[in-house]
């Protein structure tokens, strides 16, 4: 897709009506794939506006907000983290189609007809149903997935905890829509389905009805995530329950459901919340003696081990009694604020990163990158109380310092450059005179924060 300048526009209008899958196909046409927008770069100022209703509507109806921050930040982190490798190239679901359409379509469907638009709608949900089947039937495609299941939370901001290197499998499934499929129709289609499932991760909307019958909803979805025996292994749709009702995987909601995995990962550090299924498979296979079950650990299920069916023993699964505490972080009112105000700036420094990206160097690129991730490593941390997070935030505080001076980042206004420069060095001096006091007053025990 083309740098974001040269792309078409989305109006107000075509952004709401992006979101719930209803732009028209003459709007969403396009000849070549450089002319394509990016509608889920697009789409931040509108994951934000309904996590800001959905915050209203849950004080309005239940008096209190629909998640937890901690939680929240977690998965918007993992969103971020997730987009970050299309800043240096094309996503492997667009190449690969690519190179299957130049060298082996078979025929090529008109780009502009209404019926190759609603023949690639199809297409493209029949896929997702079985990529998102197999990512929780097959363990090392598990492994990337199981991110998107470990919030214990359930609301819009679960929707953005994305895995990062999921997309690195799930070409596969779309590839013989390359037989006949013009790259650009796929494109939108592939966006399309992706931003439909946002709005599905909510507890506000209820029972939508006859469209329960047809259209994944927010009821069919909550289903998918939950941790309850009969939730497990459910409602694989992406915008249509109509496959799972075909393929027997449907599971209408009824008791009250637990959310997360089964076995929860009580943490909130950016990286362990994508790779700890791939350390665990790792550990399994070694610790697993003979060449087909070492096979076996890798393509069954996650709850496979030897002796046992394809995807392991439903009574194994742990069961839920609808009290479960979720885990949450243990950090004080203050640090939570904080938090979130580090956070709110590496998010306006991210998006104008892509905003920018075809005008900024790759070395600044690539310092960027890093910095965000490392805010994300630090958030993650504080959060979790680590020992070593001060000196982490104090290094990326440094690092920050470092950046502006040298001109890879810099304030939306400015004028403000020297008032940012003040205000990391202060939060410098006071995270490590914090840290030095703590040392201090904790003697032998040498606990830090």
């Amino acid at each position: 897709m083309k740098n974001p300048e040269a792309q078409q526009d989305v109006s107000v209008s075509q952004g709401i009506r992006m979101m719930f899958y209803m732009m028209k196909p003459n709007e969403t046409s396009f000849q070549a794939l450089e002319e394509v927008p990016d509608y889920v770069q697009k789409a931040t100022p509108y994951f934000i506006s309904l996590m800001l209703l959905e915050l209203v509507v849950s004080w309005i109806r239940k008096g209190k907000p629909p998640g937890r921050l901690d939680d929240a930040l977690t998965s918007m982190s993992a969103g971020i983290l997730s987009r970050l490798p299309s800043l240096f190239s094309r996503s492997i679901e667009l190449t690969s189609y690519i190179y299957i359409w130049e060298n082996y379509s078979i025929i090529s469907l008109p780009w502009d007809s209404p019926w190759t638009w609603y023949l690639t709608f199809l297409g493209v949900d029949f896929g997702y149903y079985w990529f998102h089947r197999m990512a929780h039937e097959v363990n090392i495609l598990w492994a990337a997935h199981q991110t998107h299941h470990s919030s214990e939370g359930y609301n819009l901001s679960t929707a953005l905890r994305q895995s990062v290197f999921q997309i690195y499998t799930s070409w596969i499934f779309y590839s013989p829509l390359a037989l006949f499929i013009p790259p650009s129709v796929y494109a939108v289609h592939l966006q399309f389905n992706l931003l439909y499932q946002f709005w599905i991760h909510t507890k506000v909307i209820d029972n939508l009805g006859p469209l329960e019958l047809i259209l994944n909803t927010p009821s069919h979805h909550r289903v998918h995530h939950g941790r309850n025996r009969y939730c497990i292994d459910k409602n694989y749709a992406g915008t249509l329950i109509i496959w799972d009702r075909i393929f027997g995987t449907f599971e209408a909601e009824n008791e009250k459901v637990v959310y997360g995995l089964t076995h929860p990962i009580n943490t909130f550090e950016p990286f362990k919340v994508q790779f700890h299924h791939l350390v665990n498979i790792w550990t399994t296979f070694w610790a697993t003696p003979g060449f087909f079950n070492k096979f076996s650990v890798m393509f069954k299920g996650p709850g496979w081990s030897p002796g046992k069916p394809r995807l392991g023993l439903s009574e194994e699964i742990p069961e839920v009694k609808g009290n479960e505490v979720p885990f949450s972080s243990s950090a004080s009112q203050l640090l939570r604020i904080y938090v979130v105000v580090q956070f709110a700036l590496m998010l306006t420094f991210y998006e104008e990163t892509f905003a920018d990206k075809a005008a900024l160097s790759q070395v600044t690129l690539l310092l960027r990158v890093c910095f965000i991730i490392l805010t994300l490593t630090s958030i993650g941390f504080l959060l979790d109380q680590k020992p070593k997070a001060a000196v982490l935030e104090t290094f990326r505080c440094l690092l920050f310092l470092m950046l502006c001076r040298f001109g890879h980042l810099k304030p939306f206004i400015p004028s403000l450059s020297f008032t940012f420069e003040v205000y990391f060095t202060m939060l410098i001096n006071i995270t490590v005179c914090g840290h030095t006091c703590l040392k201090l007053s904790l003697g032998s025990s040498q606990l830090y924060i």
